[in-house]
């Protein structure tokens, strides 16, 4: 952990001295010997904690430390003053300025317990403001996530509905003419959307199911489960596991389930030999997995977007994605902390490259 910043001012260089000596080793300490001077380091450096002395020739500490709360937030301010200026400091706290005052002459044990307690509020408001950050980006997320899926959801089902009508109306027997491929063409992509919401949920609200994983074992069960999507496509894995590997199964199956299904989906059908590939090599402390093919692939001004919720691309196929795909990927590998490459040359195909940690290290 980074080591705290505190910045000291006095314009007694003997103070600054020993304080400097006595925190040096737990802290990394800034000291000016005047309020000027103290501003000039707070516009270089950022710092966490900034504890100031009240009397002071040119200006107060309480005026300094009011100086500071515009252009340093997040600081915590500490006052050290005589016993003569204790209304000063109760005014100041009232108004938010400071957050703990310490008398002079201090104690060198109590001075430091008001400084580590300073350091569990900052590191307790940082933490909070990371959190409030997150729920932010996690609320935005839930209204687009919600919006979308109730366009995307009562689309496929308005078209049923549209086409149910026309066929009522028609003198044609359902079963001759092209209403029952347009009606199954709708409950695919509903089926699909459905499953990447069951995909999200489990992702984002399961605890992870540390296990040894064979990956030979993983990869034809997603290829087996998939298979059936377009026969003429040669599934094909490259498993190289000398090492034992430790993982949560489910958020690997949701991963390679994913990668796999856009990889059938996009296929160049011009090619001469269709293929989706899943390349696994499992080394001490990590797992190379690759998932390529020879498909359509994508336009470059896509790539920095294709893992964005409900991105869309407009390829040859006109193929209607449901946008969760990869985002859900992302999402997936960020729990695991796993990393994710793409590389794709556009009817030469992609290949997405991931890099899985190995459990086990973490548990030694």
């Amino acid at each position: 952990m980074e080591k705290i910043k505190i910045l000291y001012v006095d314009d007694e260089e003997n103070n600054l001295h020993a304080f400097r000596s006595f925190f040096r080793k737990e802290y990394t300490i800034y000291t000016a010997e005047s309020a000027l001077e103290a501003l000039i380091l707070l516009e270089k450096n950022e710092i966490n904690i900034i504890i100031s002395d009240q009397r002071m020739p040119e200006t107060t500490g309480v005026e300094f430390l009011e100086k500071t709360v515009e252009t340093h937030p997040d600081s915590i301010r500490m006052l050290i003053t005589g016993q003569s200026d204790l209304e000063v400091v109760i005014a100041a706290i009232n108004n938010g300025q400071i957050t703990k005052y310490v008398q002079k002459p201090w104690d060198w044990e109590k001075l430091s317990l008001s400084i580590e307690n300073c350091v569990l509020l900052y590191r307790s408001r940082v933490e909070l403001k990371l959190t409030n950050k997150a729920l932010q980006k996690a609320n935005n997320e839930l209204n687009k996530f919600v919006y979308s899926l109730s366009h995307d959801l009562r689309s496929p089902l308005m078209s049923i509905l549209g086409i149910l009508h026309v066929a009522k109306t028609s003198k044609e027997k359902l079963a001759d003419t092209d209403y029952l491929g347009l009606i199954e063409k709708s409950v695919t992509k509903l089926d699909l959307f459905i499953r990447n919401i069951i995909d999200y949920y489990k992702n984002s609200r399961g605890e992870l199911v540390i296990e040894n994983i064979d990956f030979t074992i993983l990869c034809e069960g997603v290829f087996e489960a998939l298979r059936n999507q377009d026969t003429g496509i040669d599934f094909q894995t490259e498993i190289d596991q000398q090492n034992e590997f430790f993982g949560d199964v489910l958020t690997l199956k949701i991963i390679l389930n994913n990668l796999v299904s856009n990889a059938i989906k996009y296929q160049n059908l011009k090619a001469n030999k269709r293929f989706v590939k899943i390349k696994v090599v499992v080394q001490k402390d990590f797992a190379l997995v690759s998932v390529s093919d020879n498909g359509v692939g994508i336009e470059e001004k896509h790539l920095e977007k294709i893992f964005d919720q409900f991105f869309r691309t407009d390829t040859a196929l006109k193929k209607e994605g449901t946008g969760l795909g990869l985002y859900i990927v992302k999402e997936a590998l960020e729990k695991i902390n796993g990393k994710i490459k793409v590389s794709s040359q556009p009817t030469f195909g992609s290949s997405f490259d991931l890099t899985i940690p190995n459990k086990k290290i973490e548990q030694k």
